[in-house]
């Protein structure tokens, strides 16, 4: 089967019963190597002429699919679906896809750059708030105009008024670029991984050692494994979980297992975690839900780290692409124009620290380093409410929606610098209610600080190693 091309968008139409059997008959390695060497936005697999499918089949297109994109480095993902398909493949990859979901081809075509500044009303809705906004930030960058709605309910009253859009995008997905193996959650300042099957000498492939390593640069200093799913351990993975510990230690760190009981190990291997450093729970509620023993144990406080680093050449050079990520992404959800106060190399320096709330987020590739971000509250909160859908002073609330906020800044920068044939990676964002927490992590590192205003109101962006 050859795909379809238009506007830079191909297309492959299967058709019939997919499963383990049929997929390779459907679609073979020779049409995706046809395609690998084609100049496309997207690669999509449309599932209209698709009456079955289960998650092998899916699986076999999507390896296919994995191909194309680490070639030419295109979008890729599936269209033309209904809803209780898109439920069916959310299901089946457990919220974390490495590809895209379009619910029309028409919907795709708004994320590709041949279908830039047509300023088209777009309603959009999705269950995620992280998807919404993510969307967003996409479609306004390709010249759309987002309406974005916050409940189903007032999604599916503003829709009745058809003459009002020109696209309405629900059932859709944006999926990582990212080839996740031991998936990374925050749940406040903290980074949860899940464990799961029988933990062996595997795990030092399957955990992302330079992932973790940039989340303790960028401030974290709580790691919580999930041990819930997890059938038994031998050595192998009791001697890195020991090292992993100990190198979590020159951060001052805290690594912390949830349900890893004696009949999961053995009490020797138990007692080896405890003396290097690891702490055991019952239940994940007993450190999220005692907030005063996760802030103790999740508090930033400083270290004398060794090999750091000093800004080069590459990262100032790309300077310009990080202060535009960061500001597009900040005029987009406040409207406020920014102005750039000054510019210079040194270590980090906040005039004030009332009123200002402050967030870090680690990257590594083909450059690594660190990006602090200082906002006045009163920037935050203009930026959260997109977010949250409503105003609020709920601190809580702003500090997720925060979080969430710098991630977005994250994959902007990340964009700009694949533009630029720079491909990175990043952490996710830790965030800071009192700025003086923060400035322990910047320990005294040299790096590029950008102070600027929005509506007067003052912002500062720090790149550092």
């Amino acid at each position: 089967m050859r795909a379809v091309l238009k506007n830079g968008i191909a297309v492959f139409y299967p058709q019939g019963f997919l499963d383990g059997n049929s997929a390779e008959s459907m679609l073979s390695l020779d049409d995706i190597e046809v395609t690998e060497n084609l100049k496309t936005d997207l690669v999509l697999v449309s599932l209209k002429k698709i009456i079955f499918f289960n998650k092998n089949g899916l699986e076999i297109f999507v390896r296919m699919l994995l191909k194309v994109r680490k070639a030419n480095q295109a979008k890729i993902g599936f269209c033309d679906y209904d809803t209780k398909k898109f439920n069916s493949i959310i299901k089946f990859f457990n919220n974390e896809l490495s590809f895209s979901l379009f619910n029309t081809l028409e919907t795709a075509s708004l994320f590709a750059s041949s279908f830039k500044n047509q300023k088209k009303n777009i309603l959009l809705y999705s269950e995620s708030k992280s998807q919404r906004s993510v969307m967003a930030i996409e479609l306004h960058n390709h010249g759309q105009n987002p309406i974005i709605t916050q409940t189903q309910e007032e999604y599916n009253e503003k829709s009745k008024n058809k003459k009002a859009y020109d696209v309405l995008i629900e059932n859709t997905y944006i999926g990582s670029m990212e080839n996740g193996s031991i998936s990374a959650r925050v749940s406040g300042n903290a980074i949860i991984y899940n464990l799961s099957s029988f933990l062996d000498a595997s795990i030092t492939n399957s955990f992302n050692i330079f992932y973790h390593n940039n989340s303790l640069k960028a401030g974290f200093r709580l790691f919580i494994f999930e041990a819930y799913q997890v059938v038994s351990m031998n050595i192998h993975a009791v001697n890195f979980f020991s090292k992993l510990a100990s190198a979590a230690a020159e951060y001052n760190a805290t690594i912390c297992f949830v349900a890893l009981s004696t009949e999961k190990t053995t009490k020797k291997f138990q007692e080896t975690l405890e003396d290097s450093g690891i702490i055991f729970f019952e239940q994940l509620d007993s450190i999220l839900d005692d907030k005063k023993l996760l802030s103790e144990l999740g508090a930033s406080t400083a270290t004398n780290i060794k090999n750091k680093k000093s800004l080069n050449k590459a990262m100032v050079t790309q300077l310009p692409n990080f202060i535009q990520a960061t500001v597009d992404t900040i005029k987009m959800m406040t409207n406020a124009e920014a102005k750039k106060e000054s510019a210079s190399i040194y270590t980090i320096k906040i005039q004030e620290t009332e009123d200002k709330i402050a967030s870090s987020i680690g990257f590594y590739g083909d450059i690594d380093g660190m990006v602090i971000l200082i906002f006045p509250k009163n920037i935050a909160k203009k930026a959260c409410e997109l977010l949250i859908g409503e105003k609020t002073d709920d601190k809580e609330l702003i500090m997720d929606a925060l979080g969430e906020f710098v991630n977005i800044i994250g994959g902007k920068i990340k964009a700009l610098l694949a533009d630029n044939d720079i491909r990175i990676k990043i952490t996710l964002p830790r965030t800071y209610e009192e700025v003086s927490e923060l400035l322990t992590v910047a320990d005294n590192r040299k790096g590029v600080q950008v102070d600027l205003t929005f509506d007067n109101d003052y912002f500062s962006f720090f790149l550092t190693r």
